[in-house]
């Protein structure tokens, strides 16, 4: 089984719950694990929630105020990326493998990545090649289980 699907979407706090919907709604039909898509969907769902923080856009000098969600089921494995047009990660590979999460245990901020790659098999944080203006690229994959009932496995 293959499925695949790409999302450009406005820098609005009202977008990330349209990803993550659509990625549940995806999971739920293809059979997968709630478990599993559980965790996917809380991945994505702080990746976009990056992307709409940082993610640049006109009033940063970036070319728009968007961002890309897509996302492989391909086999036994999901694939998520998110990409923006902010200014990206510092330089350094320090975002590559982001260290455990510094912020306080009080703070609203400052979690995500951390987060990201504790609830994905693997994970990947760096900046989109050749890109004028920069842009972040957040990716993460994780081994799908599948319901008894699944309707879209191969037997």
């Amino acid at each position: 089984m293959s499925i695949w699907w790409s999302l450009h979407l406005r820098r609005e706090a009202a977008s990330v719950p349209l990803a993550r919907r659509l990625l549940l709604g995806t999971m739920e039909t293809a059979g997968v694990d709630p478990d599993i898509s559980f965790d996917l969907s809380l991945a994505l769902t702080e990746a976009c929630a990056n992307a709409v923080e940082h993610g640049g856009g006109p009033q940063q000098g970036g070319p728009s105020g968007a961002y890309r969600v897509t996302a492989f089921l391909e086999g036994e494995r999901c694939r998520i990326e998110v990409s923006d047009s902010g200014p990206g990660f510092p330089p350094g590979g320090r975002e590559r493998q982001p260290a455990r999460p510094v912020a306080q245990d009080e703070a609203e901020h400052g979690r995500g990545l951390g987060l990201i790659r504790d609830l994905a098999d693997h994970a990947s944080f760096g900046n989109r090649a050749g890109a004028a203006g920069g842009g972040a690229v957040v990716s993460f994959d994780k081994i799908l289980k599948w319901r008894v009932d699944a309707p879209l496995v191969s037997a």
